[in-house]
């Protein structure tokens, strides 16, 4: 199998000629030169758990901020590196596949090459599997030559990723070692990025030499907080899934006849369809943050659902579109009881064929109200973070039977005058994540493989790649990198068994905020798309001409760059003591102390760890 690594891809004519783009570099990564500003330390979100991040992590939590820098800036304070030794890098993928992964190598790859062309890129086989094994691929040019710009992570491959046991992180510390690695890449999520920061404390408390550096790719677009702004492969899944929704949104305004429901990627949040709901203007979307928020039971879910059908049919419409993240089972209170009931029996090693004789009396209720289909899903064994097999719970089609079950009930007492309800059901789970990448995404990917150069080069360890200031073109983007626990948070709570990660700390998804500008645009626009039907179809993923350079509507609406905004606040506390220097006037020095206390009492406030918000 490992022979199948690496080999040359059959590529069409639109492959071969994706293959040439060469993605755009910002001016701050181009040249032999890197210029890289290292400024304040940085500190956790939420003040409640700075304490426990720095006990887990004393040697890397609290390290500055990087910055890198075009030729023209002017920074004293910059460190111009010059010379670039011979190093060996290793890079693995961790996680699911996710467009635009090969371009973080492809990246890597080209920055190692250019500033050292005696630099060695060596490539894990099997994900953590191949890194705990050492097996490698040496990658070059004519390795790469098929995968650029090419969708999948078939170059190295993955398996079901962790480096999280001592044994594993042995493993890789061993493996490290063995190959005289200077650097490690782990390209992934969440989850991923959290075993990286372990990984790199680990190594800088036991002086191995290896620095440790994450980078942000992950499908679900869950891992964004203040430094992340988005993730490789989230542009183009929902470019992927909205042209497909658009295609059912159109088939459904024909036929007249039909309500569609189609269930989305989006295990812990629903970034996925929120996005896709905002590019192609399905008539409703149920979100798992909604229903978490409201604690919506699967009755209140299906009489807003039932509800709209209705209110539709008033107005002649018998057909729609609806969709669902496939995390919405977990985020209904009872049914997230009920799993958290049958997975501890599971674990105590209860046959699936006797459990329902030993749930509560409620929860056995339930369990018998549910299809039979259903039931069978829910016995599935749970993942190893205690979530259900979210992939194989067919979500759409629980729902779409209990709306028609309504539907057909309220035709019978004459309350709902409309068709017979009719419904079809899609899972959009795999169909988008093996797709040619989208231009954003193959730009986006490639120079993040750069900086990761730049972070070895500038010798830093238990970083994470980072780009703000994304919704703007490639030259200004800004290029940098962030302590990966400086993104930690603790949690104080948990749900059901999994509370092996209480008062750990650890990177965790993030949610939709709903006090977000995304949220609030779907908000405003809800009414309109349910009873309207403004069906929009964006088309295909365009690799040229209209709609190439389209970003998400997510990215575009929120107001982010927090590295663009750390740095210009540098620049005015600099003015500020360039100004206010020892001989000023009493006046200036009277206006300083003035403004200076006023800033100063409003931060403390804010900052104080009761009033600290954490939308991300």
């Amino acid at each position: 199998m490992d022979a199948d690594y690496g080999i040359p891809r059959e590529l069409s004519d639109l492959q071969k000629l994706r293959s040439q783009y060469q993605p755009e570099l910002p001016p701050c990564l181009q040249g032999t030169t890197v210029r890289v500003e290292l400024r304040d330390a940085t500190t956790a979100a939420d003040p409640s758990g700075e304490h426990t991040i720095k006990r887990f992590f004393p040697h890397t939590y609290g390290q500055p901020l990087a910055h890198f820098l075009r030729a023209t800036a002017k920074v004293p304070d910059a460190q111009i590196i010059t010379e670039h030794p011979a190093i060996r890098v290793g890079v693995l993928f961790c996680g699911r596949q996710s467009p635009g992964g090969h371009n973080v190598i492809w990246g890597l790859h080209d920055a190692l090459k250019v500033h050292n062309p005696k630099n060695i890129l060596l490539g894990f086989l099997g994900g953590s599997e191949g890194l705990f094994a050492q097996k490698t691929l040496e990658i070059t040019n004519d390795v790469l030559s098929t995968y650029k710009n090419q969708g999948g992570y078939d170059m190295l491959g993955r398996t079901k990723d962790q480096i999280r046991t001592t044994e594993q992180v042995n493993a890789a510390m061993a493996a490290c070692k063995a190959l005289k690695l200077d650097g490690l890449v782990i390209i992934g999520g969440v989850t991923s990025n959290t075993d990286a920061a372990n990984l790199a404390e680990k190594f800088a408390e036991t002086k191995c030499l290896t620095k440790v550096v994450g980078v942000p790719v992950t499908l679900n677009g869950d891992l964004k907080n203040q430094f992340v702004e988005a993730n490789v492969g989230f542009d183009t899944i929902c470019k992927v899934n909205s042209q497909l929704i658009s295609n059912v949104c159109t088939d459904a305004l024909s036929a007249e006849k039909y309500y569609y429901f189609i269930r989305l990627m989006g295990r812990k949040a629903s970034h996925v369809a929120l996005e896709c709901t905002l590019q192609s203007h399905p008539n409703m979307v149920i979100l798992g943050e909604e229903v978490s928020a409201s604690k919506l039971t699967i009755f209140d879910i299906t009489q807003q659902i039932c509800d709209a059908v209705q209110a539709r049919a008033e107005h002649d419409k018998n057909h729609g579109v609806i969709l669902l993240p496939e995390g919405l089972i977990e985020s209904i209170p009872e049914v997230y009881a009920l799993l958290q009931e049958i997975h501890g029996l599971l674990r105590q090693g209860v046959s699936a064929d006797t459990i329902s004789s030993q749930l509560s009396p409620w929860a056995s209720a339930l369990f018998d109200f549910l299809p039979h289909f259903i039931r069978k899903q829910l016995l599935l064994y749970p993942e190893s973070d205690d979530s259900a097999q979210l992939s194989q719970i067919e979500t759409e089609k629980l729902i779409a039977h209990l709306v028609e079950t309504e539907m057909n009930k309220r035709l019978k007492e004459g309350t709902y005058k409309g068709k017979k309800f009719n419904a079809i059901c899609h899972f959009f789970g795999y169909q988008a994540r093996g797709s040619l990448p989208s231009k954003f995404d193959c730009d986006y990917a490639y120079v993040l493989g750069h900086i990761c150069y730049h972070i070895l080069a500038a010798g830093l360890n238990g970083y994470m790649a980072t780009v703000t200031n994304l919704k703007n073109p490639a030259n200004h983007w800004h290029c940098g990198a962030a302590p990966i626990s400086a993104m930690m948070t603790v949690k104080r709570y948990g749900r059901g068994p999994g509370k092996v990660s209480i008062g750990v700390p650890a990177l965790h998804p993030a949610t939709v905020d709903l006090r977000g500008k995304s949220y609030e645009l779907l908000s405003q626009n809800a009414t309109k798309f349910l009873l309207d039907d403004v069906y929009r179809n964006p088309g295909p993923l365009q690799f040229d001409g209209p709609g190439a350079d389209a970003k998400a509507v997510t990215l575009c609406v929120e107001d982010q760059d927090y590295m663009g905004r750390i740095k210009k606040l540098q620049e005015y506390l600099d003015k500020v003591r360039t100004i206010v220097k020892p001989g000023c006037s009493r006046d200036v020095l009277k206006a300083a102390l003035s403004a200076m206390a006023s800033v100063t009492d409003v931060l403390s406030v804010i900052s104080s760890p009761s009033s600290v918000s954490t939308p991300f």
